[in-house]
């Protein structure tokens, strides 16, 4: 199995930033995609941004510009930059990771347990 654990949610004021990071640990042979999605109240999770093992990054319209997301495949630790965030952007914020655990395994898609970002003046 593969755990991941975010860290860095907090209450911000609009305009403010934030750095979000999530730790993936276990039996892990590879990790392919890595991405963090948002659910806010009352709403369906969205994609935010998703980074694949090689390659570009591609955000969610509502955040380009602003949110920057990054990897570290050595330590297997994903980030998330947030700047210039507003109200809009309040949601509980999660990490993803499709990854196998073998060589022989399937990729799987696994789910950090949420940090909460507020933004809120």
């Amino acid at each position: 199995q593969v755990q991941l654990v975010e860290s860095g949610g907090g209450l911000v004021r609009p305009g403010g930033s934030l750095g979000l990071s999530c730790a993936a640990s276990g039996k892990i042979f590879r990790i392919d995609t890595m991405a963090w999605y948002r659910q806010a109240p009352g709403k369906q999770r969205e994609l935010v941004a998703i980074v694949p093992l090689v390659g570009r990054a591609t955000y969610a319209d509502s955040v380009k510009d602003r949110f920057v997301i990054s990897r570290d495949n050595a330590l297997n630790t994903l980030h998330l930059q947030m700047d210039s965030l507003k109200p809009d952007d309040t949601a509980v914020y999660y990490c993803n990771a499709r990854a196998k655990t073998s060589y022989y395994s399937v990729y799987d898609d696994y789910w950090g347990q949420g940090t909460q970002v507020i933004v809120s003046s």
